[in-house]
């Protein structure tokens, strides 16, 4: 196995804690092989995910941590993190690149609860990133939820608490779908459902098959370039490495129920799209998109998203994440706030002025009209979002 390097952390002062060893693997299928197919995670550190995205965004260097209990001498973690250049600093982050919504460790089944193991565990990960023969800079772990499936994430209760700027947007649907779309009424999606099924062969579609998810995955790009370009944005998930990765996911996926591709269809063609991941009783939308123009008379993606949902309460879906980024419509839906974290840490001085100004943009946050007249005069920086 292609072995980077190997520190053990010094036992922590409790007693009944035990100390961790990490071992950092270059290789993602290598890594994965070793874990296996176990353990509590986020969708967006599902296998199928990592395997996408590792294959797809294959010029970054992968730097997998495996964490195990030296006194047990099984892992308890496994980190999907990468290393690359920025700027000429040395920079260590999750495999993401603006992809994932949420970012965190991956869980034994057996990994330790308690607090003082939880510290060391993510002690243990920062020496070992500290002692790297290439020791990078910078490290930087973003949008990172406080609990996994009901399990604290070890490197939030290490003390690494910081705001992040973005937050998942959760839908408690409840056990009676019917109960919740009443408490939406004011979205008025059931006179929207009558007036798209006037248009001859107007149906509501999951995919089931790999080649009708591809095809809505094509649609989808579509839409969202046009869109896109009508509000003078980049679109930047239709190129090369992004579309190669969302149709790996949705290739791997989809026949089993984790990617998730719906759509609203009639003979004209397809009306609106929906992309998203479910996991166990969760289903987290990744990507809209509508024709818009002619179809506006009945909010189509709004719909799309509303009938997915419903399909999906009736196969045992009750949590429902509309995804990083506050628009006004996931407010509609009913989604309360669910805050990430955010945490930089320099292990060189180049990293320094990093996490100086990443502190600085923490504390500004904490004052919305001075945070917001800085962002119009450093100017927005224009790209498409997922979401």
């Amino acid at each position: 196995m292609a072995i980077l390097g190997l520190e053990e952390a010094g036992r922590p002062a409790a007693s009944s804690a035990a100390s961790f060893r990490v071992e950092f693997v270059r290789d993602w299928a290598l890594a994965a092989a070793r874990w296996g197919n176990t353990g509590d995670a986020t969708s967006f550190q599902h296998r199928h995910w990592l395997d996408a995205w590792y294959r797809a965004f294959d010029t970054v260097t992968p730097v997998i941590a495996i964490i195990s209990d030296t006194v047990t001498q099984r892992d308890v973690a496994l980190v999907p993190l990468i290393s690359r250049n920025h700027h000429g600093v040395r920079l260590v982050e999750f495999a993401d690149l603006g992809v994932s919504d949420y970012n965190a460790p991956i869980l034994a089944c057996g990994a330790p609860r308690d607090s003082a193991s939880l510290h060391a565990i993510g002690r243990a990960l920062l020496a070992a990133l500290h002692r790297l023969p290439d020791r990078p800079d910078l490290v930087r772990l973003k949008k990172m939820p406080a609990e996994i499936r009901g399990r604290p994430n070890p490197l939030v209760a290490s003390g690494w608490i910081g705001s992040s700027s973005l937050n998942g947007n959760l839908v408690e649907v409840g056990d009676e779908f019917e109960v919740y779309r009443a408490s939406i009424k004011k979205m008025q999606l059931p006179r929207c459902w009558r007036v798209f099924t006037r248009h001859p062969g107007a149906r509501f579609q999951i995919a089931s098959t790999v080649d009708d998810a591809l095809r809505i995955l094509d649609v989808m790009d579509i839409q969202q370039r046009e869109r896109m370009k009508n509000l003078g944005l980049r679109f930047v998930l239709g190129d090369i490495r992004h579309a190669k990765f969302y149709r790996d996911v949705v290739s791997r996926g989809v026949v089993e129920g984790y990617a998730v591709v719906s759509a609203l269809i009639c003979d004209d063609g397809i009306v609106a799209t929906t992309m998203g991941l479910r996991h166990g009783t969760s289903y987290s939308l990744l990507r809209t998109s509508n024709a818009g123009g002619q179809w506006s008379n009945c909010s189509p993606g709004l719909l799309c998203v509303e009938r997915t949902m419903a399909v999906l309460h009736e196969q045992g879906v009750r949590h429902v994440d509309l995804s990083i980024g506050n628009y006004d419509y996931k407010r509609r839906f009913g989604a309360k706030p669910l805050p990430l974290t955010d945490v930089s840490i320099a292990l060189s001085w180049r990293g320094v002025p990093y996490v100086l100004r990443d502190r600085a943009a923490q504390g500004l946050r904490r004052y919305p009209r001075l945070a917001e007249r800085v962002r119009r005069a450093v100017g927005p920086f224009a790209t498409a979002t997922a979401h």
